[in-house]
């Protein structure tokens, strides 16, 4: 894959704050001296009078955001992931999500690949956070394409949303004449018979990887792109189980709580299916370069295609 196209999620984001800043005079933009590295300094640089810096002081940001919300504003407040959703949890609860207001929270540096900076910035547990707040709508971006997408329908959409994005480079994969981004819905991104492979965020390209693989070794695995954890694409999701018969869900999360366990409450309800569920088991993380923690981790293309043997035996 030298030769794709590849573009972090992050600088998406701020891309994509500031080209809607144009069509979306309510929109203000909010950093905790970080727009750096949340590349939210893209917005601020076009649109300085709609920039609040707050410091290192998320908690404080987040209050701020919702009194902005109240005024008729499209607030979106932005820090690491480990910090909008760790430290600032009670807040977005209380000020954000008890009185449904319209809040965006752009989470960068989420995962695994945050790489270098270790255990205490890797969140694996933001996803499972944000699931709990009633009325929170949380979405995970694969590539630029749809994180750019998911900006925009955040603007769009009435209520809070969780938008998860990524420090490393990934590849460009939605980038099809025929791509839309529908929140709330899945992308069968595969077509296949023998196995499902439910993926999320930078995963879903390391599911495809790792389906072409298992077509090596005569296993068809239909890949499904659940950009959008929450409302869950459950119809979808239950369709290509009752035609698989088992499914594996992929995720830079952790396996309690994320993308694995929301798919594990649909299909025991709807249709009871085997689920392997890959993710970062019962564990912290490390310092590493982004792409050795994937492949140590099983979470690289190689490390899903190995583990989807072993359950397909």
């Amino acid at each position: 894959m030298a030769d794709v196209k590849k573009i972090a999620t992050r600088e998406s984001y701020g891309n994509a704050l500031a080209e809607c800043g144009a069509k979306y005079p309510n929109l203000v933009v909010l950093d905790a001296d970080l727009a750096g590295a949340t590349k939210t300094g893209v917005f601020k640089k076009a649109f300085p009078d709609r920039f609040i810096d707050c410091g290192i002081a998320e908690c404080n940001m987040t209050g701020i955001a919702a009194g902005l919300a109240t005024c008729g504003k499209i607030p979106f407040i932005s820090s690491f992931a480990m910090f909008a959703a760790g430290r600032n949890f009670e807040q977005v609860r209380n000020s954000i999500g008890y009185p449904h207001l319209n809040v965006k929270i752009g989470a960068t540096h989420a995962g695994i690949t945050v790489g270098e900076d270790g255990a205490t910035h890797q969140c694996f547990e933001d996803i499972a956070l944000m699931r709990t707040i009633p009325g929170m709508t949380v979405i995970v971006p694969s590539d630029d394409v749809e994180a750019k997408a998911a900006v925009e329908a955040a603007i769009n959409h009435e209520g809070p949303v969780y938008l998860r994005f990524g420090r490393s480079a990934v590849p460009v994969i939605n980038d099809t004449p025929d791509y839309k981004f529908e929140m709330g819905k899945g992308v069968v991104v595969r077509e296949g018979k023998d196995v499902t492979i439910v993926a999320t965020g930078i995963e879903v390209a390391e599911a495809l990887g790792a389906a072409e693989k298992l077509a090596a070794d005569g296993i068809d695995a239909e890949v499904i792109n659940i950009h959008t954890i929450k409302p869950l694409d459950e119809d979808l999701i239950v369709a290509s189980a009752k035609k698989t018969g088992k499914v594996i869900t992929v995720e830079e999360h952790s396996v309690i709580g994320g993308l694995g366990s929301a798919v594990c409450d649909a299909l025991s309800a709807k249709c009871p299916t085997t689920v392997l569920k890959v993710g970062m088991n019962d564990q912290f993380g490390e310092s590493g370069p982004a792409g050795a923690l994937l492949a140590k981790y099983g979470l690289d293309a190689e490390g899903i295609y190995q583990k989807a043997k072993d359950f397909l035996k």
